[in-house]
């Protein structure tokens, strides 16, 4: 197939590229950990300022989901209504205050769980304490981290087009870029999130900046040229055709700027101030978000900017009032980067969530380990796999995934704001009734929001969420259910069950008479008297030299020679494990089977031996009592 641009050499280079760097990686898996990660930190350090974040700096590194998606909300909300023509275009502002409004419930929500639930853990340890049942907090975990994958796909991909359509020359790379800048954030995360902060909040902050520069010289404008414009439309007008459905169907679309407000409550632990530093940063950014907000959506309304799908309406907007200079170029590379920096603050809300529930035995137990610079880097890497799936599945073109994460993370909400209800009516306490009024009230919406999305986007994919939510909690249900029964076997009576002698025959696999047999039958005779060396030939000459060899050599154990017709190790070698575990002198209790394997001074030479001793390891698996040993022989040269 002919590549548009030549470029077809590019992808098996790149192939190549990746599988050379990701051998020198595992063959040199220490040093390039340094390089990346940075040197390991201690345990005890976990608790100290230095890997803790003051608020206003945590305020951009986790709420970069939230208020990136003021550039993309309020357009999303009238596009619902753009088929009615410009009597619909007022609507942009009760839609946006409306979303404010509903941003402000949730805020206020969260702060009550931060209060309540200082360690963080949001909807889930909300749902936890309040539901017996542990499928309601599985319910909001798994929308959760979910919505935390589709997050990252959906902000890399949608900043990576963003500049694709500005910069004609990235066309056609959309899917290499975009995984390449989930790399390079997974990378910077993994060297901790005191160094991510360094690297990801100034952006977000310049993003602000620009955004309250814009709204800035919107009323500017209006100062010199009137609050009505020519081109405004007429506010107030009900549009022919508007239906409830269509309404709801705009707000809840609208409501796609609200994904991100949980971030904050899950990482309660990496605030400085902990659950005070969370309460400040939750304040700054509902202030900053709604101010934002609404600004942008009444100077849409006051310039009558109308949906585009080829100019997003803020590029429109910063095209009105800047023209196409360096001012319009700064806002539009900031918006680029923090669409990009949205998925940055889910590095630290998803790996978070996933090691509670880890801790809860419901996600595989790696989660909850902390890599060299103690954050839960298993946890960073299953984000960065899971998200670049998606943008390869979907080929960059991940924005028709935005109101299927919404779903989510509305049920979320929902869930948490069920949970705080029914904690104020079990605990009481000072002002419970208006506490239990706002988190049923706030219940309600986002339940509705939901609904709203389940239904009028079930076609266009909000089905895919529906059917992935339900597979996700079953996944995590079998797995605990797995944890318990091991457990349950692993358990022993301390009064009567004691450490017991066994017998076992080693067995060494020799392919010759040279060093590494010398030391392995040495090594073998040293842990038991039962050896016996196995030698397996392809060809009767090979098998009959062998043993000549080893009568020469003084048969300083039994030799067993053993003919494979097919060429092949592996089966005659269980035929032979399986026949001497009945054999005459009486069952062993266990058999050790012993594998010679060169340590190579080089890297590289790794890729010249071991092959087969890697192969046998992983076939003796199958057999119960075969215990497979490697003795190391470290080559000179």
């Amino acid at each position: 197939m002919h590549h548009p641009h030549g470029l077809f050499w590019l992808h098996p280079v790149l192939v190549c590229v990746i599988i050379a760097a990701l051998a020198f990686a595992l063959l040199n898996f220490g040093n390039v950990k340094r390089i990346v990660v940075g040197k390991p930190i201690r345990s005890r350090e976990l608790h100290g300022s230095k890997l803790k974040l003051t608020w206003w700096i945590a305020l951009p590194v986790l709420a970069a989901d939230l208020y990136s998606s003021v550039a993309y909300g309020p357009e999303a909300g009238i596009t619902e209504l753009a088929p009615l023509g410009n009597d619909a275009k007022w609507m942009i502002i009760p839609i946006t205050a409306s979303t404010v409004l509903l941003l402000m419930i949730l805020i206020t929500s969260y702060i009550m769980g931060v209060i309540a639930y200082p360690n963080g853990g949001g909807a889930y340890a909300i749902s936890k304490d309040n539901f017996q049942r542990p499928w309601v907090s599985l319910v909001a975990a798994s929308a959760l981290l979910v919505d935390y994958v589709l997050t990252v796909a959906v902000s890399v991909s949608s900043g990576v087009q963003t500049m694709a359509s500005s910069y004609p020359i990235l066309a056609n790379h959309e899917t290499e870029l975009s995984i390449l800048c989930v790399i390079v954030i997974l990378f910077v995360n993994l060297r901790g999130v005191s160094e991510s902060s360094k690297v990801f909040a100034y952006p977000t902050f310049l993003f602000m900046a620009c955004m309250l520069f814009l709204i800035g010289a919107g009323f500017d404008d209006e100062v010199h040229h009137g609050f009505v414009q020519p081109v405004t439309p007429p506010f107030g007008t009900i549009p022919a055709g508007l239906t409830l459905m269509l309404l709801l169907k705009a707000f809840s679309s609208a409501c796609s700027a609200l994904t991100g407000v949980e971030t904050i409550s899950n990482a309660v632990p990496i605030f400085r101030d902990g659950k005070n530093g969370a309460i400040k940063a939750y304040v700054a950014l509902g202030i900053i978000t709604g101010i934002t907000l609404l600004g942008f959506a009444y100077h849409l309304y006051v310039r009558g900017i109308s949906v585009n799908p080829n100019n997003t309406m803020l590029s429109q907007l910063a095209g009105d009032y800047f023209g196409h200079g360096i001012v319009y170029q700064v806002i539009i590379i900031c918006t680029f980067v923090v669409l990009i920096l949205a998925a940055n603050s889910t590095f630290t809300g998803f790996p978070q969530l996933a090691a509670l529930v880890a801790s809860d035995r419901f996600l595989p137990r790696a989660l909850t380990l902390r890599g060299d610079r103690l954050g839960y880097s298993n946890g960073m890497i299953a984000l960065a796999a899971l998200a670049s799936l998606l943008i390869e599945v979907f080929h960059a073109q991940t924005n028709a995934l935005i109101p299927l994460y919404a779903i989510g993370v509305f049920v979320a909400f929902t869930v948490a704001q069920l949970g705080l209800f029914k904690r104020w009516i079990r605990v009481k306490g000072r002002m419970w009734r208006t506490k239990a009024v706002i988190n049923g009230f706030g219940a309600f919406i986002t339940g509705l929001v939901a609904v709203i999305f389940a239904v009028t986007k079930f076609t266009s994919g909000a089905w895919i969420v529906l059917v992935v939510l339900p597979v996700v909690i079953f996944i995590a249900m079998k797995i605990r259910q797995h944890y318990i029964e091991v457990a349950d076997e692993l358990r022993i009576d301390l009064q009567t069950v004691r450490p017991q002698k066994h017998r076992i025959v080693s067995v060494v696999l020799i392919s010759g008479i040279h060093r590494l047999v010398v030391d392995t039958i040495s090594f073998a005779m040293s842990s038991t008297p039962d050896v016996i060396a196995l030698y397996i030939g392809f060809d009767d000459e090979s098998i009959e030299r062998m043993e000549q060899k080893w009568e020469a050599w003084g048969a300083p154990c039994r030799l067993i020679t053993i003919k494979s017709e097919y060429r092949s190790l592996l089966y005659p070698l269980s035929k032979f494990i399986r026949r001497l575990e009945t054999y005459e002198g009486g069952k062993p209790d266990h058999i050790q089977l012993l594998i010679a394997q060169f340590v190579p001074k080089k890297w590289w030479h790794n890729l010249l031996h071991n092959q087969t001793s890697l192969l046998i390891r992983a076939w003796m698996l199958r057999h119960k009592d075969v215990v497979v040993s490697t003795v190391p022989y470290h080559l000179r040269k």
